[in-house]
């Protein structure tokens, strides 16, 4: 499991020597700040950590997964783009990537005519 608000709470009490109630309105204050001001269509910077903006995707076609055959159009919508800064960039350039994990329906040759077929 990733790092969870409860987590957050736990170490800024810890650290700052706070009671957990304060850190987690603290905390609460804070994403509401975030979310509010994206909510308004600005952009949040924090430095060194990354930009949280917000974005308009256009409408597209997509496919199902399990029929790909069938074409279904994905309504424009909007979202919230994160992009990392400096700091977490050199810090994500140090991590070993995972391992690629095999395509689901990739063609080998013991599977070919099943896939082939599809």
């Amino acid at each position: 499991m990733g790092l969870t608000k409860n987590h957050l709470v736990v170490r800024i009490s810890r650290e700052t020597k706070i009671p957990q109630t304060r850190a987690c309105r603290i905390l609460e204050l804070a994403f509401d700040l975030i979310s509010n001001s994206l909510l308004r269509g600005q952009k949040v910077e924090l430095r060194n950590f990354g930009v949280f903006s917000v974005v308009n995707r256009k409408p597209r076609i997509g496919r199902n997964p399990s029929k790909p055959a069938k074409r279904l159009l994905i309504p424009a919508c909007v979202a919230v783009r994160f992009k990392a800064g400096k700091k977490m960039k050199s810090g994500l350039k140090k991590l070993k990537p995972a391992a690629k994990r095999q395509k689901r329906h990739q063609p080998t040759a013991s599977n070919w005519r099943r896939t082939k077929s599809r």
